[in-house]
């Protein structure tokens, strides 16, 4: 039950965390959205001023040039119809352009002429002309205007009827181009770093900014230049900023605080989550320790009872080898059992300090051949056999006697309880020299350790399983222990295992005189 409500209040702590992190995405999406949406429609509007203001600028240098596109450009005759009413006069005129180009003009005016407006209604005048020099004025200021304004409708036909025609590069001052997309952009709130180009509108090159860089043009904004021209004449104002980018996520720093404590969040979670199932492993480890460690204290209480019971039993002859086997079971069991107790409490330590050794100087070959010995009955037992292959030349080393013997006899053991049922068990025992070192191999033919397990056979209490929870007993401390105190020796232990074929431990130890 506790589990059960652990797992669920884990479920439901991941989806409130998750909830809450793909909120705060969709805000931070939603901001950077209207950020860009903001900085889209800015440029748009600054490139649309763009556009206008070369319009603009055209019509003004036609302007400026008025008399001599008069002059020069077009020829316009006029004919003059009064209406019989009197109130009104039609002016047809022919305009002919450079080109050879005809247009008609037809245009009614009201025979008030622009001489009454300025002369004819002003009272209280301080000088009183005759009546011929007002009129001879009013012939003046009519030429004048008329004049003014026929050389007005020649720059307007002149720019409908043959600005078009001359290419972008004479129609644009890049220069002046460049002043007036600064000035949009800035009005517009737009103040960062830009490169632009123009084209025609069949997609040929003709201008790029002095200090052109193609970094962002994938994302340039582009405005039609001369838009009331014909499709092929008009132009195309391309822009990109390469800091763009920089912008846009400027707008973010406000969000740094928030996104700094959801890290810590997110962090606080995923330590809490794997504390939480580490605490679920350690519990499942410990309840399979103790079943384990059980079953492995079974065993020699089991084995000193029964040669108790036989030296109790009357019925049994107690001959003097009897007597000295079931002594022997008796103190070999004991021995057993009290290094298993030895090693529970001592395991606890050496997490964090080294063993207490008793350290002697030793023949390794001598002592592993003694194990060896000992450990041959278990072994012969299961039907298999030991090969010893003791070939160092310098066996001496400094170690504990009693640690490292039980070091070569959990490897041993560890070939017993692992070993195939379809093949008779083959263990060797090696031992050989290397620079200033002594190297000893146990190596068996049994199952074997898949590749997963091998990164965690070392760990205390991690156990290989074959199957059935104890079909191997053991408490999976003994390679923890091994580890442990080859370490405390300066040494190494590592392990070559092949799954269906068998595992090799190799163990290297500084030699004595080095």
């Amino acid at each position: 039950m506790k589990r059960r409500t652990i797992t669920i209040l884990t479920i439901i702590m991941g989806i409130s965390f998750l909830s809450l992190l793909i909120m705060q995405m969709r805000y931070v999406d939603e901001i950077l959205g209207l950020r860009k949406q903001h900085f889209d429609e800015s440029v748009k509007r600054a490139l649309a001023g763009v556009s206008h203001q070369l319009e603009l600028s055209e019509t003004a240098r036609y302007i400026e040039q008025g008399s001599d596109a008069y002059k020069g450009i077009a020829t316009a005759t006029d004919s003059v119809f009064v209406n019989n009413d009197s109130t009104a006069i039609q002016r047809t005129r022919q305009v002919k352009a450079k080109d050879g180009s005809v247009f008609k003009i037809l245009e009614t005016s009201a025979t008030t002429t622009v001489s009454d407006k300025y002369f004819t209604k002003r009272p209280n005048m301080a000088f009183n002309k005759s009546r011929s020099l007002s009129r001879s004025l009013q012939q003046i200021m009519n030429q004048r205007y008329n004049y003014q304004k026929d050389l007005v409708d020649e720059v307007i036909y002149s720019i409908l009827y043959t600005a078009s025609d001359r290419p972008l590069q004479d129609r644009i001052n890049f220069k002046e181009l460049d002043g007036i997309l600064k000035q949009e952009l800035s009005n517009n709130g737009v103040g960062h770093n830009y490169h632009f180009s123009v084209w025609t509108n069949n997609g040929q090159c003709v201008y790029q900014c002095s200090d052109y860089e193609p970094t962002g043009e994938k994302y340039a904004f582009t405005e039609t230049l001369f838009k009331n021209d014909p499709v092929q004449k008009m132009g195309v104002l391309k822009v990109h900023f390469p800091d763009m980018s920089q912008y846009i996520y400027s707008s973010l720093h406000f969000l740094l605080p928030s996104v700094i404590f959801t890290i810590i969040l997110l962090i606080t979670f995923i330590i809490t989550m794997i504390l939480m199932f580490r605490q679920k492993k350690l519990s499942e480890v410990k309840n399979d320790f103790i079943n384990n460690m059980t079953h492995e204290f079974k065993t020699p209480i089991a084995t000193i009872s029964l040669a108790a019971q036989m030296l109790n039993d009357d019925s049994v002859n107690k001959s003097p080898q009897m007597l000295k086997r079931l002594s022997s079971t008796i103190n070999d069991e004991t021995k057993r059992l009290r290094f298993q107790v030895e090693k529970v409490l001592q395991l606890s330590m050496y997490e964090h300090q080294q063993a207490n050794l008793n350290m002697t100087e030793i023949n390794a070959n001598e002592l592993i051949s003694g194990v060896i010995h000992t450990f041959a009955l278990n072994v012969e037992k299961s039907g298999g056999k030991i090969v010893s292959s003791l070939k160092a030349e310098d066996p001496i080393i400094l170690v504990d006697e009693m640690h490292f013997t039980n070091v070569m006899h959990n490897l041993m053991e560890n070939a017993v309880k692992y070993k195939r049922a379809d093949t008779p068990l083959e263990l060797t025992v090696s031992t050989w020299n290397e620079p200033k070192t002594l190297c000893v191999s146990v190596q068996d033919n049994g199952i074997g350790i898949k590749k997963d397990d091998v990164k965690k056979i070392f760990e205390k209490f991690y156990r290989v399983h074959t199957g059935n929870l104890h079909d191997v007993k053991g408490f999976g401390l003994g390679l923890a222990y091994v580890k442990k105190i080859i370490t405390d020796h300066k040494g190494s232990v590592s392990v070559d295992s092949e799954y269906g074929i068998g595992t090799k431990f190799t163990i290297r130890i500084p030699l004595l005189n080095v």
